[in-house]
């Protein structure tokens, strides 16, 4: 089913203040938190719905990408074109960011309910990465596969990733019972909070590694680099930046990777200018080839083609060769090529050619136009 515009869900307009966006998601949340709506299937997906669209529109960079791009600017897939907010954003990447921005009450206590409270020990991901690529012009127009040397953390192969020595196993955390949280109750005149923070014991994982592996020192992870292929698509520009889920480092103990950002960098070209879709040069001619007309191959991304310069044509007169440009991002359609022709004067002449260019000064000389003449 399609996604539902961020906007529509948090039930504002495109000029909404961080204040209001902040405040309609909090009501939306409190409203269908899974704690107040145990076994409500469709409470679930509501909070998950608006806790992924305050993500990505408390963010000034995501959101400005969802307002130019809509959901396939803040969208990305493992190996696909995408900017960078995951695909997959389930009920515990919900739950996380409520208990981040709202502190994390227990709703159960918050709400005079039985103060049920979710077991919930979490893995470290990694860290996310970032790889420029370098493309030319023509692998812009034709669309490329780069293999790319990704530098990273990867799973020890010593102790497997769990952080352990061989033969040794992580212990349940004696502070927190395995749970990865520690629960702090405070009563008030207004009733029960209950305020968890993560376990400074385990790091919020649950375990403890009482005998570290001696390869990795119980991280679990490992300098190391890997060769990733990526497709980019025709017509990306500089700046564009395509996801790679679960390239990026990998997490402490087993924990999930990262992602890599393939940030898009365009060189520049020793002919064609960039403008958008489409493309430029600049073409010198002669004034007689102007003045009498020709017809002249000219390079393309894709080859040459001939050019018919008709007779009279004035410098820096601009010729259009459709189609000869850059492919459309995810759309139909390619750019233009301009050909921009322009007059090439010698900046030396032999004796017999200044004769001549002053030959035609006296023929020509009196038919120039005047300032203000056509």
């Amino acid at each position: 089913m399609a996604k539902r515009d961020y906007y529509d869900v948090l039930g504002l307009d495109r000029n909404a203040t961080t204040d209001q966006i902040k405040k309609a998601y909090r009501k939306l949340a409190l409203d269908y938190h899974p704690d107040r709506n145990p076994g409500d299937a469709t409470a679930e997906e509501k909070f998950k719905e608006a806790t992924e669209a305050y993500e990505v529109l408390r963010d000034s960079e995501k959101r400005s990408l969802y307002d130019q791009y809509g959901h396939a600017g803040v969208s990305g897939r493992p190996g696909a074109e995408g900017f960078g907010f995951g695909a997959e954003f389930d009920l515990s990447d919900a739950l996380r960011a409520f208990m981040r921005d709202f502190g994390g009450f227990g709703f159960g206590d918050l709400f005079g309910g039985t103060g049920r409270t979710r077991t919930r020990t979490r893995q470290r991901q990694g860290n996310d990465l970032q790889v420029k690529v370098k493309l030319t012009l023509e692998e812009v127009a034709a669309g490329v596969e780069k293999q790319i040397k990704v530098n990273s953390l990867v799973a020890c192969a010593a102790c497997k990733g769990s952080g352990a020595s061989p033969g040794s196993t992580a212990s349940v955390c004696d502070v927190c019972g395995g749970t990865g949280q520690i629960k702090h109750v405070q009563r008030s005149l207004f009733g029960q909070f209950v305020n968890v923070t993560e376990c400074h014991r385990c790091d919020g994982q649950g375990k403890v590694v009482q005998d570290p592996c001696g390869e990795c020192r119980g991280t679990g992870t490992v300098r190391g680099s890997e060769k990733i292929s990526v497709k980019i698509p025709a017509g990306v520009a500089s700046g564009n930046y395509i996801t790679i889920q679960g390239g990026g480092d990998a997490g402490e103990r087993g924990g999930p990777k990262g992602n890599l950002y393939v940030i898009i960098e365009e060189l520049p070209h020793s002919l064609f200018e960039r403008h958008g879709n489409d493309i430029l040069m600049d073409l010198p001619l002669t004034i007689s080839q102007l003045a009498l007309g020709t017809k002249i191959e000219v390079p393309t991304l894709a080859g040459k083609v001939l050019l018919k310069v008709p007779s009279g044509t004035p410098s820096h007169k601009i010729f259009r060769l459709k189609n000869k440009g850059i492919p459309r991002l995810h759309s139909y359609g390619v750019g233009d090529q301009m050909v921009r022709v322009v007059a090439w004067v010698p900046d030396k002449l032999s004796k017999h050619e200044k004769d001549l260019f002053q030959e035609l000064e006296k023929s020509l000389g009196e038919r120039v136009p005047r300032p203000g003449e056509r």
